[in-house]
């Protein structure tokens, strides 16, 4: 968790705002140099002379503001295809700690996880089994009805129980930990109307948090308005822009973040990482810009800020100018953790430099006994080097105390190497210890059997989790949806989707969705590409270009005119990268060829 550090209020002053101008900057060991451009972007107040901080340098304009155009990493060692480009534009994975096993081989839902964790801080607090009391009430909770935890809290009360704010952020912790928010709001509700806590800025930061992520953004906007003015503090609104910021909606964010400053509220660095985030997923270019606030105003930045930028070069090919932020990193005396190391790997694996990410492999083991999550990153990028031989060593020497997050990265590592049958028997091994199994601990062989068309295998899982008791939910809707998609069973797989979208309290992953509008696309289907695109707005989930992508992917494979798309684009506030940009001249109906122009 990064610490709140309080910034200068003179930052309230300045101010994202739309214009256009051009930009110089040099090339320089944290971030490259940005190339010239044209386009509406986002500004703050600077000085005209040269800024002091590393890489960035006024142009002799005259202007006191800084306008970013269309501008990108320009020392790029390469390319990435357009679909590694949406991938990392659009996938859904916690960032905090970097690419975990399943950043690699699978996609998670760990934008919840990313905007909990940041409200939450400390460490993941498992409730103490000698507390007997706060055991009882959790059973209890746990096992109500769905709407029925007031009742349950009411007569916790009238049997005389106490409750501490200690029991209280232990059940709270845990019920985040297990995703159950929809019981999380109802206890932080009661709590609040029955006035058993005394919330304070930390308890309604948190409370936005749960109405965000149970009734939608503009709920927990409407929520802040009923927090007393002296409790709408920074943690209030970073909680609000940390779910509009997990989620792209990168407008919003940036005018929550103004409001911050309007406000005269501190900036800190936990508001600078949320928008950097962002604009690593769909904007880099205005990542200077946070940048020059942060050094402006002397916040230093965390080994995580680090992280960010180190991830940001290796998503654009820019190998060296990754290597020379890891080289300021540790100037500064912020050694690389683990985490960071594992996306230099995994950077260096895409850009074919198996020989550095040896190297960083080497390294990462000489520190397993320092991090416990070091088996879970090595047997990622094992696998992902097809090293077979290196992932059964890394697993022997993990087996023996290994917990479920290492079971399932040794699951997903064997069926990323095809070895389904090993994948079987640690899947077994984590069954008989005893401890609950959720959905997520399923996913990961329900996932494999997907990838690779073992369709009854798959089946006969899904059973074994409803006869165990286990919850039915997103994550096993998109394994259901993938097994029928790779077995060529199209419409059962759409019918499955349908179905969940009906549910009243869960909806499919943004996954589930792609996977099925990009099976649409390679076959030319307009029409269910386009019902596809109209259902994932429906759910929540627009303004993204993965969305258009496989929009415009389904026009061109059907040879059919593409009227009105950019439009569309443009009215969804979503701007093409590169690989969108080639896609939307190849669809455009009116696109003039040497051979139209001399008949003209």
């Amino acid at each position: 968790m990064w610490a709140f550090r309080r910034s200068s209020s003179s930052l309230k002053k300045q101010k994202f705002i739309s214009g256009s101008s051009r930009v110089s900057c040099t090339t320089n060991e944290v971030t490259g140099r940005y190339s010239e451009g044209n386009s509406v972007g986002i500004s703050n107040e600077i000085s005209n002379r040269s800024l002091s901080f590393r890489g960035f340098c006024k142009t002799a304009h005259g202007s006191s503001k800084l306008f970013l155009g269309r501008q990108n990493f320009s020392s790029l060692v390469g390319t990435k295809t357009s679909s590694e480009i949406d991938s990392d534009l659009d996938d859904g994975f916690s960032e905090l700690e970097g690419p975990t096993e399943t950043e690699i081989m699978i996609e998670t839902n760990g934008e919840d996880e990313l905007v909990s964790e940041c409200v939450l801080s400390g460490d993941d607090v498992e409730m103490p089994q000698d507390n007997k009391k706060s055991m009882e009430l959790l059973k209890a909770i746990t096992a109500a009805p769905v709407l029925g935890i007031d009742r349950v809290m009411d007569k916790w009360v009238e049997k005389g129980n106490d409750l501490t704010r200690r029991e209280i952020t232990l059940t709270m912790r845990y019920l985040r930990n297990r995703h159950m928010y929809g019981r999380a709001l109802q206890l932080s509700e009661w709590l609040e109307s029955k006035k058993q806590l005394i919330f304070t800025e930390r308890e309604y930061a948190a409370h936005v948090d749960l109405v965000a992520k149970v009734h939608g953004l503009q709920k927990a906007e409407i929520y802040i308005e009923r927090v007393p003015k002296s409790f709408r503090s920074e943690e209030v609104y970073q909680s609000l822009l940390a779910n509009y910021a997990s989620k792209g909606y990168m407008k919003k964010s940036e005018e929550i973040f103004n409001k911050m400053r309007d406000l005269g509220l501190p900036i800190t660095n936990f508001a600078c990482s949320h928008l950097l985030l962002l604009y690593k997923r769909i904007d880099k270019k205005k990542i200077p810009v946070v940048l020059s606030i942060m050094e402006k105003e002397n916040m230093k930045r965390t080994d995580f800020i680090y992280q960010i930028l180190i991830d940001a070069k290796g998503q654009s090919n820019d190998i060296a100018g990754m290597e020379q932020i890891v080289e300021t990193m540790k100037s500064e005396g912020i050694e690389p953790k683990m985490s960071t190391k594992s996306i230099m790997a995994k950077h260096y694996i895409f850009a074919g430099l198996v020989g550095k990410a040896e190297n960083v492999l080497k390294q990462m083991e000489g520190e397993i006994k320092e991090d416990s999550f070091a088996f879970r990153h090595l047997l990622a990028l094992y696998a992902a080097l097809k090293k077979a031989d290196d992932v059964h060593r890394i697993w022997k020497l993990c087996e023996p105390n290994a917990r479920t997050d290492e079971c399932m990265a040794a699951i997903e590592a064997f069926a990323k190497l095809r070895k389904i049958e090993e994948a079987e028997a640690i899947f077994d091994k984590m069954s008989k210890e005893g401890k609950t199994l959720t959905s997520k601990h399923y996913y990961p062989l329900l996932r494999a059997y997907a990838s690779h068309n073992m369709l009854e295998k798959g089946k006969d899982l899904v059973k074994r989790m409803s006869e165990s008791g286990c919850p039915i939910g997103p994550l096993t809707w998109d394994g259901l949806i993938r097994l029928y998609i790779k077995a060529g069973e199209l419409e059962k797989a759409d019918s499955i989707l349908q179905k969940a979208a009906q549910h009243a309290h869960l909806k499919p992953k943004f996954i589930s969705y792609t996977a099925m509008m990009d099976e649409y696309a390679k076959r030319g289907d307009i029409h269910n590409s386009e019902k596809m695109f109209y259902q994932m707005k429906k759910a929540g989930y627009d303004r993204r270009i993965h969305q258009y992508k496989c929009l415009i992917q389904a026009y061109i494979n059907a040879k059919a005119p593409c009227y009105g798309i950019a439009d569309r684009m443009k009215a969804d506030n979503v701007f093409p990268n590169r690989a969108l940009a080639n896609m939307l001249s190849k669809s455009d109906p009116f696109k003039k060829t040497a051979v139209s122009e001399f008949l003209n």
